[in-house]
């Protein structure tokens, strides 16, 4: 997902879309856990957007 997709969501697709990112970063941990998985720089990727998700939050809640 790209910046600019993550500035076009409103603060609720935006809180949702969080939601839904740390799920999968959870279910990605877990998978790793049990067998690694075929390509480990997805769990990276997934906190990278989450990071991206989350100082998009918190730059808007400052504004406001």
């Amino acid at each position: 997902m790209k910046n600019a997709e993550i500035i076009s969501l409103s603060q609720e697709e935006l809180a949702e879309k969080i939601a839904v990112e740390v799920e999968n970063l959870q279910k990605l941990k877990f998978a790793h856990a049990i067998s690694p998985l075929e390509n480990p720089m997805k769990i990276r990727e997934a906190k990278k957007l989450i990071a991206r998700l989350k100082t998009e939050e918190t730059s808007r809640n400052l504004s406001n």
